[in-house]
């Protein structure tokens, strides 16, 4: 009788490894992502290993790549300046917000002469072409394969030698060598490893798209995150507009926001966001709504945050938001009430950002925490005011970075007072481009209200 093949189980999560099934994964901690994969085997060949040699650092040379443009300006923002000969890029998103499409124009504007590959998993290549025909692009040095195999498809790169291959999506390739179905966990790692290798030694570009789960993350495991040089995830505002996220770069930044609307000519970029996320109202604004003004990466633009407090179901308080972490609103709530004697232990919170914009940057701390004391008093905070800060767990308003470039956004915008914390060592005499005279440093010192704490911006902000 022969051997019985050996299984593990692996978490779909993180890639964890155990010998048996276990409800809840002990690395990252999620329940029931566990799947019974074969064990692969080692092989029976010998393999002689040269002894590995450590190299003084100071030895090596820095042989950076040169950067392609990819025609897309905001794209290349993103990615650091360009795409990276030799680089492998995964690109995450919802079925339908673009990512295809967005594939297809970098593909059709790539800075470079050579060929394209572009492998579709899921799609014909008659469906590649209407696509390409509806968005009126330049297919000339584009070439498309209709395989999942990954054998054929590294036999065709041998043969094309392209300069940049576009994979969509990576979840439906397959090794055969690899005994599971396209999608699972081991076939993602061994087919991504394997394309990774063959544009190492090439020096060409890779563009790996990935769904998405239930839970906003990309599909399959961490250990393929980690693998690829860049991770990008496509995020949908409301409407049309679709914001580009770097979450790792090694050849770059990861604080870059991209901007794009969709249009039945695909993606068009937006170049000047600063305003896109206001709501243009006549008269005064209504209870729960204020303005932030956030900083990410280079660019700085105004939001607006929403809060609805209402009595809670049942008797137990939640959190209801999409937008800003639940978790840092409940401590914002929690800083009202400790601070102010607010009332809200019995509330549920509903706390949205228009325009879909997500925000993680602590400098919207601030116009949060006037927004939920404004829809719990039923009172709305002074219109054309913005407010900018962190709030600390006593109360107090610290300082964020940029702080003169957010001032001078909310001046552009002809904004009448801006709050900023105290303690921010800055002067902003002179903001907007104004020459430091003692004309404008009294008008700009009137705009700028500084707050010390959370009770003095509440008093400043709704009067006594």
């Amino acid at each position: 009788m022969g051997k019985k093949e050996k299984s593990l189980f692996v978490c779909k999560n993180c890639g964890h490894t155990e010998p048996r099934w276990l409800g809840r994964c002990p690395e990252c901690g999620s329940w029931n992502t566990f799947v019974e994969e074969k064990a692969q085997g080692k092989g029976s060949g010998t393999k002689v290993l040269e002894a590995a040699v450590p190299v003084p650092l100071s030895s090596i040379k820095n042989e950076v790549s040169a950067r392609l443009n990819s025609g897309i300006k905001e794209f290349d923002r993103v990615i650091g300046g360009g795409i990276i000969k030799g680089s492998a890029v995964l690109v995450g998103g919802e079925p339908g917000i673009g990512k295809s499409t967005l594939m297809l124009q970098i593909a059709s504007r790539l800075d470079t002469k050579g060929r394209i590959l572009y492998i579709s998993g899921e799609e014909s290549p008659g469906q590649v072409k209407m696509r390409a025909d509806r968005l009126g692009l330049n297919v000339e040095n584009i070439e498309v394969l209709s395989e999942t195999g990954l054998s054929s498809i590294i036999d065709v790169l041998n043969n094309v030698k392209p300069v940049m291959v576009v994979v969509d999506s990576i979840q439906t390739l397959y090794a055969e060598e690899i005994d599971s179905a396209p999608g699972n966990v081991n076939q993602i790692k061994y087919c991504t490893q394997k394309l990774i290798e063959w544009i190492k030694m090439r020096d060409v570009i890779l563009l790996l798209v990935a769904h998405v789960t239930k839970e906003g993350l990309i599909a399959g495991p961490k250990v393929a995150e980690h693998m690829v040089d860049t991770v990008i995830f496509f995020d949908r505002g409301e409407a049309d507009v679709r914001f580009l996220r770097v979450n790792k770069n090694r050849f770059g930044s990861t604080d870059e926001l991209g901007f794009f609307r969709m249009t039945e000519r695909g993606l068009k970029e937006i170049t000047d966001p600063a305003s896109l996320f206001l709501i243009h109202r006549n008269g005064s604004l209504p209870p729960g709504v204020a303005m932030a003004i956030v900083y990410e990466g280079t660019r700085t633009f105004l939001v607006e945050i929403q809060s609805l407090v209402v009595p809670a179901k049942a008797g137990i308080s939640r959190v209801f938001s999409d937008t800003i972490d639940p978790r840092r609103v409940s401590r914002i709530a929690a800083v009202l009430e400790k601070s102010l004697k607010l009332k809200i232990p019995n509330m549920d919170l509903y706390v949205n950002v228009a325009g879909g914009m997500r925000l993680h940057e602590v400098g919207m701390e601030l116009p949060l925490a006037l927004s939920i004391y404004s829809a719990r008093m039923n009172t709305p905070l002074p219109p054309s005011t913005a407010y900018i800060g962190e709030v600390s767990l006593s109360g107090e308003i610290r300082s964020v970075s940029h702080l003169s470039k957010r001032i001078k956004a909310g001046s552009d915008l002809k904004l009448d007072k801006i709050f900023v914390p105290e303690f921010s060592g800055e002067q902003f005499a002179g903001i907007a481009g104004a020459k430091p005279n003692a004309q404008n440093k009294s008008r700009n010192e009137n705009r700028v209200l500084r707050v010390k704490t959370i009770k003095d911006a509440v008093k400043k902000a709704f009067g006594a």
